[in-house]
């Protein structure tokens, strides 16, 4: 029987156990590498001295394959693989467990700690238990190599973001971090997103052993771990996946399928049964021999949409006519059925920028199969909104509120990432409008806005300490910034908001139907103030007045829902850098439902009734 049988028909999803490097016993390891158009294939490292043909790979069951004796843990090795046309071309393995220090670029035979044990389970009991649905997610996106750095500029380690990273994030009473791609990729500047070693945990920060360290001290504090991975494509470099044995493998033979030549990277071939086992055992392998909790998938719009990034007559339209790319489609079915059988808690997240239908819809109802979607529509209204002078921002009120016409057609995350903060963009608090304190004021407002909105919240790094520079991958954050009262207050802030989003429930039960949500004030485009309830599944209520304006209001009134409401954050108060312009720390709203209440310019408030009863607006 041919054990790669599955591994053909698209339906493998462990193929890094069948092909890669394998330890047999000491001093002895398998190599299994799919190349189906080679002439010939040789394994070289350093165990042979790297000589062309000494070690020969024989085809069997399609594959090639070799045992031998003398490798070793730590050796380098590549396959050279002769092509139809006799040339020789050197590969790293597609499927090594772990890399060369770039810029060297072979893969390295590496044995896993036989000592490494996993301590997570009852951060998996938990999870099993808890869900993610009802449950709070506030994410903290890093990039590794640039969250903090060595005095002589170093950059931390696994073992060491393990160390110095999940206490920050636990103190900051964030729930989650998603890393940005942790896969082998040769330049920096790609920030991971241009990956020759999809299998291997990039060698920068260390081994996989310390990569899964990493892992484990998260789950014992309780933080949830999200990758970002990167199925819609892979970089050109010459000892990457680009057409492996001559021909095109991994990526599409079709010239109108092949590249993004705007990123100038490769495609890979959704239609292929081959590539499909790559990419779907990649996500098991992640998701089960790193314990991550999720993966955030990069640039899902890139692989629905034939004419992405295309103009005219570079793009052919699929058999029904349209330009949605059905082998992708398929691709993700099969993706999320296989990922949801074998982990059914985990969080599988598009990024998906355009209005496709259903992402986040099961596959039996037609959908793709996600069970979250970045709110791309979302970010993309309230930034411009919050860079408008508020003088104008009367004509562009519809942007504050234009998302909750939408809000519950997918599952949502609302993303303040890091494609804001870089090409010159600018950092967040350089995006709000106004003089330097009231940016500090106005970012606070938009945080205040972006926790109490239905869906999961996420924020890169830097923007919990209003950076003020654009994020720079080549260096840490400005850390220094929180010697200045300003900054500290404001860091302050985003721990209260955390600490507050987690603590109340209305804030992140109900975030997938309008039972969780209620409008209060949405058309006071005049005054640029809004006004919701957020309610949880026992009648919880939490109300939410924002004031994007720059001007303070008194006895500002409207009417609401009945109820004893007691203050439970405020921006503008002095301990987080605000005026500390007084306000009520309770407000009852009687059985007229009216609300008359004191809002400082640019700030939010979050007051919490229990069970409070709904009345009538008038």
């Amino acid at each position: 029987m041919n054990r790669f049988t599955d591994f053909y028909n698209g339906n493998c999803d462990n193929a890094y156990e069948l092909l890669g490097c394998h330890k047999v016993e000491e001093g002895v390891y398998h190599f299994a590498v799919w190349a189906p158009n080679a002439k010939a294939v040789s394994v070289v490292g350093d165990f042979n001295n790297w000589l062309v043909n000494h070690d020969n790979l024989e085809l069997q069951d399609g594959i090639w394959q070799i045992t031998i004796n003398g490798a070793r843990n730590g050796d380098c090795y590549k396959y050279a693989i002769t092509t139809q046309s006799g040339t020789v071309i050197y590969k790293a393995d597609p499927y090594a467990r772990y890399s060369q220090l770039r810029p060297q670029t072979a893969s390295v035979i590496y044995d896993e700690d036989p000592d490494f044990a996993w301590s997570d389970e009852k951060w998996m009991e938990q999870l099993a238990k808890k869900g993610v649905y009802k449950s709070p997610v506030s994410i903290y996106e890093v990039h590794a190599g640039s969250w903090r750095r060595h005095y002589d500029g170093r950059m931390y380690s696994y073992r060491d973001l393990a160390k110095y990273l999940v206490p920050y994030v636990k103190k900051m009473g964030y729930t989650h971090i998603e890393f940005m791609p942790l896969m082998e990729h040769p330049f920096d500047g790609s920030w991971g997103y241009q990956i020759t070693g999809f299998y291997s945990p990039t060698s920068r920060y260390g081994t996989p052993d310390d990569l899964r360290y990493l892992v484990n001290q998260c789950h014992k504090n309780g933080i949830g771990v999200i990758l970002d991975w990167v199925p819609a494509h892979f970089c050109k470099d010459a000892h990457g996946l680009m057409e492996f044995d001559g021909t095109c493998c991994y990526e599409s033979a079709d010239s109108y399928k092949q590249e993004h030549k705007g990123w100038g990277t490769r495609i890979f071939d959704y239609s292929r049964y081959e590539v499909q086992s790559f990419l779907i055992s990649n996500a098991r392998y992640w998701l089960k021999e790193f314990h991550f909790d999720g993966l955030r998938v990069d640039a899902v719009a890139s692989m629905l949409y034939l004419d992405y990034d295309r103009r005219d007559g570079e793009w052919r339209p699929n058999k029904w006519g349209g330009k949605e790319n059905l082998e992708a489609i398929e691709f993700f079915k099969k993706l999320s059925v296989d990922v949801f059988g074998q982990f059914p808690n985990t969080m599988l997240i598009a990024e998906e920028s355009t209005a496709f239908p259903k992402v986040t819809h099961p596959t039996y109802t037609g959908g793709l199969g996600f069970n979250f979607k970045w709110n791309m529509g979302w970010m993309n209204d309230v930034l411009s909104y919050m860079q408008t002078d508020t003088m104008w921002r009367h004509q562009h009120h519809h942007k504050l509120t234009f998302s909750m016409c939408y809000a519950f057609s997918e599952n949502f995350i609302l993303p303040l990432s890091h494609d804001e903060v870089v090409h010159m963009k600018g950092s967040l608090i350089n995006k709000m409008f106004g003089d330097y304190d009231t940016k500090f004021s106005q970012l606070k407002a938009l945080f205040g806005f972006q926790f109490s909105h239905p869906g999961k919240k996420l924020m890169f790094m830097g923007s919990e300490i209003a950076q003020w520079n654009e994020w720079n991958e080549n260096k840490e954050l400005d850390w220094m910034l929180l010697a200045y009262p300003k900054h500290s207050d404001y860091q302050k802030f985003i721990c209260e908001l955390n600490k507050c989003y987690k603590k109340y429930k209305p804030l992140h039960q109900n975030d997938s139907d309008w039972s969780g949500f209620n409008w209060l004030l949405a058309d006071d485009n005049k005054n640029s103030v809004i006004s919701f309830e957020r309610i949880d599944k026992s009648g919880n209520v939490m109300l939410v007045v924002i004031n994007f304006s720059l001007y303070d209001y008194h006895k500002y009134g409207y009417y609401g829902t009945k109820g004893e409401y007691s203050l439970v954050l405020n921006s503008d108060d002095e301990k987080f850098g605000g005026r500390g312009i007084e306000v009520p720390n309770n407000l009852t709203v009687g059985d007229d439902g009216y609300i008359e209440i004191t809002i400082p310019a640019s700030s939010v408030q979050y007051y919490y009734a229990p069970k409070a009863k709904k009345v009538k607006s008038k």
